[in-house]
């Protein structure tokens, strides 16, 4: 066969496919959509949507901030504020601004409809009593004021689902704006600007991920071989994994999201792995004199089946998040999964051509090169004989002191979870709860009960039962009901005094109230509170993001007093809501998280079971590779950091990428029990053999990973840093603890079938 002839065609195929992939990736794009993290198949999504349709998004909006330093009533701060008002209310995609300069108090008199305004910007001698009105009004406390009466807050509703372009040019003009009227000192909340401020954030660490992987791939590739080829050709296998994994995902028109963004890095150092395994045994090979044909031969046939392994489990891994019912996190597990696969195509094709037709390296160089390290996997190896039961107790001391870690591991989640404590956002969220009603939407689904409608006194008494609740115990700091629009309606008829601001006295009073609110029922602001045939109602609040579990408490007690107090017959209610669907996800972390775990265990034991055909050696092989996933849960428990979504795929995927140090040894192990050699002599042989490979790689996969920790999400930054650590404690148990687990509980018999 010509070998040459076969490598040329090899790399002509693989650059037409290449060029086929560069074409598709170009097509990506960045993408953070909001509504593909609630938990896909969920009932209350389903009932979500249904109620979304029926009131609006709950979470299409935009809030700014504004802050005077001493006080709020100041004509040209105020002046500036209704500038920025009516600079908004003329913008694109904006429905409507609620703001302090033009919110009116409406006056219902026999002779006619009139609105007041709250503040008389054109009279700053009225200041001080506007001031009185407006602290008496408990409405706009918390709302549009802030208590200390230093800062106003616009509240700026934008249209449904608002996509990237339109959220930077909304973003965009409000910002301009501001500086214009020399207002820095202000803030800004909601979907709109997490939208465009998230991907902004993608595409820099995407760029910032693939520059420093590169790097510290070359450091460490230099440092093996020091040689050209020995870090270009590496280089090139990996590049084309990444370009042939973002190519399927533009083939199926996936965009690039806070998870996929991760991709192209996993794949770039998980990739690495396969390749440094072929080229460190094939330079062993010809240390040891092999002609170049033969050491390939060799190198394919040895490597190639514990490469296969490796790749089935690492990318088990991956499809393990394919349990979970989020969808950026089910597409990230399949892509990479996907990329996985094509990396091992492209180090068993690629690589072999250009060994094929590059010359044969320096023999010489590469015993020189390769000498240490025998010398130290001896030592290494030496010191495991002479300490087993060291090795055992040791092990056992960090498995008890990590279960004691996992014990006091809280699973909790807020609404922007991958941001950190002191990222710009978070910043601006924390400002809003401190200052105003907070940013945590609240939903309750109202119904009248049969033969009822919302408006009907018994009705509105049940609900301002509710809202009595919801704001002295549940922790409501604004709420916003058919209830509130009636006392709203009763109090302009009552010559716009806040005294009044209360329910009507009797069913005859509210009759005056309900035709008013008949003349009104199809407007979009009432539309958004009651459906025109006044069957069904929202309540809707803010409070400050207490946490999913927090939240979860406070519902289900919420949940009780209104199965104890509210009437049926009158009011049926159901929660809903973005926040309580991301909450949901809670249930699901631990679930898929062990589901995950399972799946994968189970794939490394059936591999492990056809090797060895022996369940003891199942056991044997697992328990190095269980206890450092126990020891990154001890780790987060001690640490107090809690299992969110983002954090909880760590682990499957650091099982599926450590275990494959495990298949190299048990793989090399096997070759050597096929050989006929002892037990003791053939782990001394693995370890020698298998050894080098698995620093190398471990090296290589912890150095990738670990530039994720400079990310600015935090979801991204546990990932790398505690995949790093599981990595470290893995290569670790494989050269420690596994040879000792294998001399004191493995019996292999004595002609071990291949």
């Amino acid at each position: 066969m010509n070998y040459r002839k076969l490598s040329y065609l090899v790399l002509l195929l693989v650059g037409l496919l290449t060029a086929v992939s560069i074409h598709y990736a170009t097509k990506l794009r960045f993408d953070y959509n909001f509504d593909n993290f609630f938990p896909k198949g969920d009932p209350d999504l389903t009932y979500y949507f249904s109620y979304r349709d029926k009131f609006g998004n709950d979470n299409d909006y935009l809030l700014i901030g504004l802050d005077n330093n001493k006080s709020l009533f100041d004509q040209e701060f105020l002046l500036k504020v209704d500038s920025l008002t009516r600079f908004v209310q003329r913008l694109p995609n904006v429905e409507a601004v609620l703001s302090p300069t033009t919110i009116k108090s409406p006056v219902i008199e026999q002779f006619g409809y009139f609105e007041i305004p709250y503040l008389h910007l054109e009279e700053p001698e009225r200041f001080s009593q506007d001031s009185t009105i407006i602290y008496s009004n408990g409405e706009l406390v918390g709302t549009l004021f802030s208590e200390d009466a230093t800062s106003v807050s616009l509240f700026v509703q934008t249209t449904d689902d608002l996509g990237k372009g339109a959220s930077d040019t909304l973003i965009a003009a409000v910002t301009d704006k501001l500086e214009a009227l020399n207002m820095y000192d202000h803030h800004m909340a909601g979907k709109a600007l997490a939208q465009s401020v998230f991907i902004e954030k993608m595409q820099v660490e995407l760029a910032i991920f693939m520059s420093a992987s590169i790097l510290l791939v070359i450091l460490f590739l230099w440092i093996t071989f020091r040689t050209l080829w020995g870090v270009v050709v590496p280089l090139i296998i990996v590049l084309l994994s990444v370009i042939w994994g973002l190519g399927a995902m533009g083939i199926f028109g996936k965009p690039i999201d806070i998870m996929t963004v991760l991709l192209p890095t996993i794949i770039f150092v998980v990739g690495m792995s396969d390749v440094i395994h072929i080229l460190s045994r094939y330079l062993t090979e010809l240390s040891h004199g092999t002609e170049k044909m033969a050491a390939i031969k060799v190198t394919l046939r040895e490597v190639g089946l514990a490469t296969l392994l490796t790749s089935v489990t690492t990318a088990v891994g991956f499809l393990t998040l394919l349990t979970t019912d989020i969808v950026p996190i089910r597409n990230f597990g399949l892509y990479t999964a996907i990329s996985i696969g094509l990396a091992f195509v492209l180090a068993f094709t690629v690589l072999p051509s250009l060994l094929v037709l590059l010359k044969r390296p320096d023999t010489q160089k590469v015993k020189r090169r390769g000498l240490s390290w025998p010398i130290t996997l001896r030592r290494m190896l030496r010191y495991v004989l002479r300490n087993p039961g060291l090795i055992l107790t040791v092990s056992a001391f960090i498995t008890m002191l990590s279960l004691v870690g996992i014990s006091m591991i809280k699973v909790d989640t807020t609404l922007l979870e991958d941001l950190g404590d002191d990222d710009p956002i978070i910043l601006d969220f924390k400002y809003f709860e401190e200052k105003f009603a907070g940013v945590r939407p609240f939903e309750l689904h109202l119904i009248a009960g049969p033969d009822h409608t919302i408006y009907d006194y018994e009705v509105l008494q049940e609900i301002e039962e509710l809202e009595n609740y919801l704001e002295g115990t549940y922790g409501l700091n604004f709420v916003s009901s058919p209830a509130t629009i009636v006392k709203t309606v009763n109090r302009a008829q009552s010559g716009g005094l806040n005294e009044y601001y209360k329910l009507p006295e009797n069913k005859r009073q509210l009759q005056s109230v309900r035709r008013r609110l008949e003349a009104f029922k199809n407007r979009s602001e009432m539309r958004s509170v009651v459906t025109p045939d006044a069957k069904e109602g929202r309540l809707t609040g803010k409070m400050t993001d207490i946490g999913s579990a927090a939240a979860t408490v406070l519902n289900d007690s919420l949940r009780t007093f209104m199965a104890q107090n509210i009437n049926p017959e009158y009011l049926q209610t159901r929660l809903t809501g973005s926040a309580l669907l991301l909450d949901k996800n809670n249930e699901y972390v631990t679930m898929n998280m062990m589901q995950g775990l399972l799946i994968a265990f189970g794939v490394i034991a059936l591999i492990v079971g056809i090797i060895f055909r022996s369940f003891r050696m199942v056991l044997i092989s697992l328990v190095p590779n269980i206890i450092p996933l126990l020891m990154i849960g001890g780790i987060m428990g001690f640490l107090g950091i809690n299992l969110t979504v983002s954090v909880s795929i760590v682990f499957t995927i650091a099982f599926g990428i450590a275990v494959d140090d495990t298949i190299h040894f048990l793989s090399k192990l096997k070759l050597e029990l096929m050989a006929g050699r002892s037990l003791h002599y053939a782990i001394k042989r693995s370890f020698i053999s298998a050894g080098k490979a698995i620093i190398i790689t471990s090296c290589i996969l912890m150095g990738g990973f670990m530039t994720l920790i400079l990310s600015t999400f935090d979801g991204t930054f546990y990932v790398g840093l505690f995949v790093s650590l599981t990595l470290l404690f893995a290569v670790v148990a494989d050269l420690y603890l596994l040879p000792v687990l294998i001399l004191y509980f493995y019996k292999p018999s004595k002609k071990v079938k291949g």
